[in-house]
């Protein structure tokens, strides 16, 4: 987690994961992440590293994760900043987040970058396009209206769910497009 704003979307993605018995969760919080969480959340950063397997300190390079033997199914980046997509983008890994996409990247592993920022500027872009085409998946944090979402926590778990998908993961509150359903449609059904 980095210190962009979304802070529920890594704690609901790890709610979720920690449902999830046969994965084995790895966090790192930035500094600003843990600063980000107690702003925008109920939770503190020590609430959220317990619902982590495993806490690594965003400066501890000697983690297992900054190591391509260590095998992973891949990372999740969730929120993360303009900043950390820039290192990654560049291979600048000063600290542990993005020294292990580094890693996740070269072991060509899933990396998933909830990339938090609007507007985009050109630079963001052009990192986005880089690291898309580097094999990342950049899965922005938009809302999906067609499942009429009616609060904050709708929206966080539709984010959450795609992030799932991406590991072929089911997520319990994921509402899934089902084409459109007419008033008619929806009236002859039992």
């Amino acid at each position: 987690m980095t210190g962009a704003t979304g802070a529920s979307i890594g704690i609901r993605l790890l709610e979720e994961l920690r449902d999830q018995p046969e994965i084995e969760t790895h966090l790192v919080m930035s500094r600003w992440a843990r600063a980000t969480i107690e702003m925008e959340t109920g939770h503190t950063a020590r609430e959220v590293a317990t619902l982590a397997d495993v806490t690594h300190g965003p400066q501890d390079q000697a983690a297992s994760i900054s190591s391509g033997s260590f095998r992973t199914h891949g990372m999740v980046i969730a929120p993360c900043s303009a900043k950390t997509l820039a290192a990654i983008r560049a291979g600048y890994g000063s600290d542990l987040i993005a020294r292990a996409a580094d890693v996740t990247l070269k072991e060509q592993r899933r990396l998933v970058l909830v990339a938090r920022e609007t507007p985009l500027s050109t630079i963001h872009l052009e990192n986005m396009l880089a690291l898309s085409r580097m094999g990342a998946t950049i899965l922005p944090p938009m809302p999906a209206f067609y499942n009429r979402p009616t609060s904050v926590d709708d929206i966080v778990d539709h984010i959450v769910a795609r992030v799932m998908d991406q590991f072929d993961l089911d997520s319990p509150r994921a509402v899934r497009w089902n084409g459109p359903v007419t008033a008619r449609a929806t009236a002859q059904q039992p």
